[in-house]
């Protein structure tokens, strides 16, 4: 069985109370019984994690890359929260590791600030979701059973 890792950047932890009118009110558990489900109906393992810290999701992308090395990964969803704007470490871990990416947001972030428009994520991204709210993460697991 494949395994699809789900990785949440800064803030995401505040899911639930933070900004509810652009976030929703569903907590970062809420989304992870999502992809739980979501996954198993796509019959995937799930990796569900959350850091503050852009090291530890450089780390967990090298983590990643070791198990698509070894043909086990099905892919990687990363909502980098506001590192999608300003991180070149984590646009370059993703190429050096090869795996299958789907940049993930729950916003639709081309509708808020201009600097929210700009991604160094999606030049290494396979596929881009945006705006579906956290539903989008059943529909990213959904969309990497379709690239299998």
């Amino acid at each position: 069985m494949k395994t699809a890792f789900v990785l949440n950047g800064p803030n995401l932890n505040l899911l639930g109370t933070r900004e509810p009118q652009v976030y929703g009110t569903q907590t970062l558990n809420d989304v992870r019984l999502l992809c739980e489900r979501a996954c198993a109906a796509n019959g995937f393992a799930l990796e569900f994690r959350q850091s503050n810290h852009e090291g530890e999701l450089v780390d967990w992308l090298h983590e990643a890359g070791a198990l698509h090395a070894k043909g086990k990964l099905a892919g990687v969803i990363l909502n980098a929260g506001a590192y999608t704007h300003t991180s070149v470490a984590l646009q370059d871990a993703i190429k050096g590791t090869g795996i299958t990416l789907i940049e993930l947001h729950i916003s639709n972030v081309h509708a808020r600030e201009a600097f929210r428009h700009h991604s160094y994520i999606s030049p290494a991204a396979k596929a881009v979701m945006a705006g579906f709210g956290v539903n989008g993460y059943a529909l990213a697991i959904a969309g990497l059973a379709g690239m299998q």
